[in-house]
């Protein structure tokens, strides 16, 4: 059963309140069934890692393009995917603290609710009426909800959001004056750290747009918040597209960053093909105050080590003498992923999952867009280990054929109470669950 309620951006639906009710426990969603009359399945993508090739299990009403023909999906041995939910554009997501699954719609201006059953997910629309809702959040029973001109902060009561607070207003987007449309990155993320203290990302208008940095608030930064409230402060400089932000187990706020395109090869002073797809690499750091990773004008440097602790380089378009920023002096970026993976969604698990992946991140890697193969989609797992990340470990694959053509395209991926993963799909229209053995 699938039952849609509409709120508007101030006003709630009560008569339907049993339906969302508080539960202590969330049934254990079911496992569908795969099709049984459909195509002939494709060849098995190619393993990597260890994983192995799996059929994506779905139902025959949620088997509409692209499941209505069998789609193969590479998992750990003995792990299984299956569709849980199809639903327009699903972007981030952040478990209730009564077991319901919120995801954000900025499509829509929706954020939905999906609440596990034994015969599958009940959807509803928690809110709606919002600007582009992105990042979600949750600190015991306040809902965090970025959208893309303010952060808004809602009591979690009975299944309802209500008595919906602005904590952080006026924040750029497309319709912003001095913008005039154009902003490439407004959809903003949003996380709390364990002393109450609000984290939220603001993108850069471009690729290169140093102005941003200038802007008031500034833009490519992740802002914070302090605990109790107040003025929205700088916490981190130079990060053009920090869209993963997370809490780490020990309390350590990181990013995963989209970084810039068609960066100059400071050996010819052209955006040579070859080079442009190899750098930048995206980064993924630790944040502290003052933080500054360097966009526009330090990229980290994959040429003379692996992917950890990356120095900075000066770029050469915009940065030519090194006058705009020492990009030596910089810190290193502590992990990364293949340059133009584009991370979306963060988020960190911590003894929910077995081992080899009882505690780390979880990336949604949405793919590139410039790049020759095109960098692949996957949910990546980075673990976590003495305060830091290990390298990139592929968790999902086989969303893109040789071909390079796609039929998914990962966003999130999160913990469920019931030890799965969920997992995001803007591209297929759909919400997974990676269910490990049991």
């Amino acid at each position: 059963m699938r039952v849609w309620l509409r709120h508007n951006r101030t006003g709630f639906i009560v008569a339907v309140a049993a339906l969302l009710a508080a539960c202590s426990t969330a049934p254990t969603p079911k496992t569908p069934a795969p099709q049984t009359t459909a195509p002939q399945t494709r060849a098995a993508p190619t393993s990597a890692a260890g994983l192995r090739p799996v059929t994506v299990q779905v139902d025959a009403d949620l088997a509409q393009a692209p499941f209505d023909e069998p789609r193969q999906a590479l998992v750990p041995p003995g792990w299984t995917l299956s569709v849980w939910a199809r639903m327009g554009k699903p972007r981030l997501e952040v478990w209730t603290p009564d077991g319901v699954l919120l995801v954000s719609v900025p499509s829509t201006g929706e954020v939905v609710a999906l609440r596990p059953t034994d015969n599958g997910p009940t959807t509803s629309v928690l809110l709606d009426g919002l600007d582009q809702p992105h990042g979600l959040a949750f600190a015991k029973n306040s809902l965090y909800v970025a959208e893309s001109d303010q952060v808004d902060v809602y009591d979690y009561v009975d299944g309802r959001a209500i008595n919906p607070r602005t904590i952080a207003g006026s924040l750029p987007d497309a319709r912003s004056p001095d913008l005039r449309g154009a902003y490439s990155h407004a959809l903003k993320s949003v996380a709390v750290g364990p002393d109450g203290a609000v984290y939220f990302s603001i993108g850069s208008t471009g690729n290169i747009s140093a102005d941003d940095r200038d802007a008031n608030p500034p833009r490519a930064t992740i802002m914070r918040v302090p605990p109790g409230g107040g003025p929205a402060e700088v916490w981190a400089t130079g990060v053009r597209n920090g869209t993963g932000l997370a809490v780490a187990p020990d309390g350590s706020v990181w990013t995963a960053v989209n970084n810039r395109d068609n960066v100059v090869d400071p050996a010819t002073g052209r955006p040579d093909p070859e080079y442009v797809d190899e750098h930048p690499p995206e980064s993924v750091a630790r944040l502290t105050p003052g933080r500054e990773l360097g966009w526009p004008y330090c990229n980290p440097d994959l040429s003379s080590q692996g992917p950890a602790n990356l120095p900075l380089i000066r770029d050469v378009q915009t940065n030519a003498d090194g006058g705009e920023m020492d990009c030596e002096s910089l810190p290193p970026i502590e992990q990364s992923l293949g340059a133009h993976a584009a991370p979306l969604g963060m988020s960190f698990s911590d003894g929910v999952l077995p081992a080899p992946y009882a505690s780390g991140a979880l990336i949604g890697v949405h793919g590139s867009w410039n790049r020759e193969p095109p960098r692949e989609p996957e949910v990546a797992y980075l673990a976590w280990r003495n305060g830091g990340l290990g390298d990139q470990q592929t968790l999902v694959g086989g969303f893109q054929s040789e071909d390079g053509s796609r039929w998914g395209r990962p966003v999130a991926a999160v913990t469920g109470p019931d030890g799965a993963i969920y997992i995001t799909d803007d591209d297929a229209d759909a919400v997974y669950r990676l269910a490990p053995p049991r």
